[in-house]
């Protein structure tokens, strides 16, 4: 998890030089995109029944899959709610935004799995971070203890999912995101032992979740009582030994995220090393939009994978922020045309999508899961870019 509101910079970017007519340029579409995601979710919203979020949009079956909250990705709807609501002051957003937090708030409880930081802190954290509403520090806070509960002092690290015939204690890539929950509550009246945790994960993260080449497994499954690694596994990507890019766009986020709570050198390199295997890597398309796999057999026909572009365009905007002036130059310009991709070939038409704001994401394709269709978190992560990009980039 992320968030552009819950810091302050002292550092600018290279980029404040950006030629005026570039400036304008993406100033124009970023309003652009704010006043058609206002649009959108305004129909969304009359499609999603008020104990449910949504979930996916499958153009082929032309459905819009809801879930219940205890679905891992039930916090990035109200949390995009907020997000628009931010950017056009749209009160009928605000209205569904608090609405759906209602329904949501049970969750800070929740303990079956590790995505309590996305749940919780991408909704409740986004509305703190915009009203200051107290009542909503609270829930972020207690669901930060709640997480705790599925840290395992000999694994030095936080459980992802509960054992199965599978895995006996799997730690996923994608939980990096969740220890910003922790680190936020931590530095926000919360117990100092919650940065503790997470630090501990994201240092056995660091040990034994990366190749040579700065690219990331899925999951790593272990001995709870010794720590011991049992096996490496690429769950949801081609194959143990590829590069399943939103895995990768979680660890480039990931360990930027923890440099900004920590300023711990070794996690900024880490997040450099993820971001050189991205950028640099022969298989990502000229547009930035990755193929769901770095390594996918069938490429160029490979589907691609919008949510992982959204993620490391976040990621990439904060990166340059503790960076050089060249890779600041080079993060942003390349984040930038992940936006201007992800603004025009991948965004729905309007009126389509039932409402969602872009398309042809990807969520687990071995599973034949969610593959071409557009995602709740694809459109989480891409408003926060703008916002970023806004924030940081444009005078």
């Amino acid at each position: 998890m992320k968030r552009i509101f819950f810091f302050g910079m002292a550092i600018g970017l290279l980029v404040a030089s950006l030629p005026t007519w570039a400036q304008k340029d993406m100033r124009r579409l970023i309003k652009n995109n704010e006043a058609f995601a206002a649009a959108q979710y305004k129909m969304l919203m009359k499609n999603v029944p008020a104990d449910k979020m949504p979930r996916y949009y499958d153009p082929a079956k032309d459905q819009l899959q809801v879930s219940g909250v205890d679905w891992w990705t039930s916090g990035f709807y109200p949390g995009t709610l907020w997000l628009i609501y931010k950017a056009t002051g749209d009160r009928e957003l605000l209205a569904a935004a608090r609405e759906k937090l209602a329904i949501e708030e049970p969750m800070k409880y929740y303990t079956g799995n590790h995505d309590i930081g996305f749940m919780i802190f991408c909704s409740f954290g986004t509305a703190y971070a915009i009203t200051g509403d107290p009542q909503y520090k609270q829930v972020v806070l207690t669901a930060a203890e709640t997480a705790t509960k599925r840290y395992r002092p000999g694994m030095h690290a936080i459980q992802s999912w509960n054992k199965s015939r599978q895995f006996n204690a799997p730690v996923i890539i994608d939980n990096m995101m969740n220890l910003e929950l922790l680190e936020w509550a931590a530095k926000n009246g919360g117990s100092k032992r919650l940065a503790e945790i997470a630090e501990n994960h994201a240092n056995t993260t660091l040990k034994n979740h990366f190749r040579p080449d700065g690219s990331s497994y899925h999951v790593v499954d272990y001995d709870t009582a010794t720590g011991r690694v049992l096996k490496r596994v690429t769950h949801q990507g081609y194959a143990d030994e590829s590069a399943w890019a939103r895995g990768q766009a979680w660890a480039l986020y990931g360990f930027t995220m923890m440099y900004r709570f920590t300023k711990k050198p070794e996690y900024l390199a880490q997040a450099h090393k993820v971001a050189r295997f991205i950028l640099k890597n022969p298989n990502l398309p000229a547009d930035k939009i990755p193929y769901w796999d770095f390594n996918a057999p069938d490429i160029p026909n490979a589907p691609r994978d919008v949510s992982a572009a959204a993620v490391t365009a976040s990621a990439l905007l904060e990166l340059a922020q503790y960076s050089n002036k060249t890779q600041q130059a080079s993060y942003t310009s390349d984040a930038a045309t992940m936006l201007r991709s992800l603004s025009t070939t991948y965004r729905s038409k309007p009126g389509g999508s039932k409402g969602f704001i872009l398309t042809q994401s990807v969520g687990h394709l071995p599973a034949h899961s969610e593959v071409n269709v557009s995602l709740t978190y694809a459109d989480y992560y891409f408003m926060e870019a703008l916002e970023r990009y806004k924030k940081w980039v444009l005078k």
